[in-house]
Formats: C-alpha cells, structure tokens, sequence
C-alpha cells in the first residue's frame, strides 16, 4: 500500500488504538491473508471505526454530511477497528471515571446526546469486540447494510442506553434494522463472525490507523489520511472534493 503522508490530518479528538489482542487474549500479528487489505482500483473512502467509541459517535453527523457529497465518485467501506475487544474486567473504579468524562467532553464538543444511566453500572465489561462483530456480520449477509448497523448500534449504546455487548441486545437492534435474524445470529455466533472481525482489525492496523475515528482516502493503491479522529465536515470538505476532483 503507498502512502502519501503529507496530506494526514492529525487531530486531538481521538480515541487511541491500544495493543492488539486476540481472542485469547494474546498479542496479535498481521499475517497474510487471503483477502487482500487493498479496496481495489479507483477511489475508496474508508472508515475505520468502533460502534462503542465516545469519538465516533461525535463524529457521526459530519460522517454522514461527508457521505452525502459522494455522489458515487467514490465507494464508501466502514471497517471496524476494535477500540477494547475481549476486554475481561469490568470498568468499575478509574476506567469508569475515566470513560465519563472523555464522555463529557465529546458531548460538549459535538452536542450529540449521551445516556448516562450506564455510568450506575458498575459491573459493565466494555468488551466492544460483540459490537464490531456485528457490524462486519451484518455487511457480510449484505453489504448495504454494514454502515447503518453501525451507526444503530452507536445511537442505541449512547443514546439508547441499550447493552450492545450483550448477544440478545444486538440481535434485536440489528434485526430491527432489516437484516434477517435468523442467519445474522448463525454468523454471529459462529467461527466465520470471528474470523470476519479479526480481518477487520488487521486490517486496520495494517493501513497504520492508531486512533478512531480515522479516515483514508484510497486511489489505485495510493492512500492518505483524510483524519485521523475528531474532525469537522466544513474542515475536511475542501480536501475530499479536492481529492474526488483529481
């Protein structure tokens, strides 16, 4: 993959990609794949993102301005970046503390709404491998359907209150949004939905992504940074209709 560094946008909004893990709990490799990381010929715009990242969910509205200007100049791939997955313990104490204010202050930056009934909780896993596991399953069974599971799954966890690391939970939002109960639970549930989600998170890391919400701007296997967390649509439009112009 090349990379043109001189056009990343670094911004201090973000929230940091910690070490890889595996289900297991061990260090993860990126190793070849079958599947190629690339997008493909042409122009491609990549999300990388977490369902249960405060940052992303702030950036949800300039995300969906910035994909209304597409006009199919360019596909749009959401890719799930795993924030914590297989995280064991529970928050309760600092970590707690910690994730209510980074709250706070997305909410105060964004204005987008924060439940915080959450907070009463103090046995909560933030484990947000089930989440990314469920967007990546419900683009799998159809690819249309990958970017608004996402973004239902952030509204309900931050807006809703809902438990999105719960199988339950997440097998009635994501039915809700159209895609078949039945086979998204069987590819949940099974080896395939796991496998799916670890190729997304090598992936992320093999396009160097080190916080989300990140966004790359991919053409014919060149690639930049178009932010790398928290940025505002007024502030990113001039350099993607540059980009999509070129």
């Amino acid at each position: 993959m090349g990379n043109d560094k001189d056009n990343n946008y670094c911004a201090d909004e973000v929230c940091d990609l910690p070490e890889a893990k595996t289900a297991a709990g061990a260090t993860s490799t990126i190793t070849k794949n079958e599947k190629s990381f690339e997008p493909g010929p042409g122009k491609h715009i990549l999300l990388f993102a977490d369902p249960m990242c405060s940052w992303c969910w702030g950036f949800q509205p300039e995300l969906k301005k910035l994909i209304s200007i597409l006009n199919n100049r360019a596909q749009f791939h959401v890719v799930m970046g795993g924030l914590r997955p297989y995280t064991s313990e529970s928050w309760r104490g600092e970590m707690q503390t910690y994730v209510h204010h980074h709250w706070q202050e997305v909410q105060k930056k964004t204005g987008q709404p924060f439940d915080y009934a959450r907070m009463n909780d103090d046995h909560f896993i933030y484990d947000t491998e089930p989440a990314c596991r469920a967007v990546v399953c419900a683009r799998e069974l159809n690819p249309e359907m990958g970017l608004s599971t996402y973004h239902t799954l952030q509204r309900e966890f931050y807006a809703g209150g809902q438990d999105i690391t719960d199988t339950d939970v997440i097998s009635e939002i994501v039915a809700n949004t159209g895609v078949d109960k039945e086979k998204f639970l069987k590819l949940f549930t099974g080896p395939a939905g796991r496998e799916l989600v670890e190729f997304d998170f090598n992936r992320t890391r093999a396009f160097g992504v080190k916080g989300f919400p990140s966004i790359v701007c991919a053409d014919d296997g060149q690639y930049a940074f178009l932010t790398l967390g928290y940025r505002t649509f007024d502030a990113m439009q001039g350099d993607v209709e540059a980009w999509l112009n070129s």
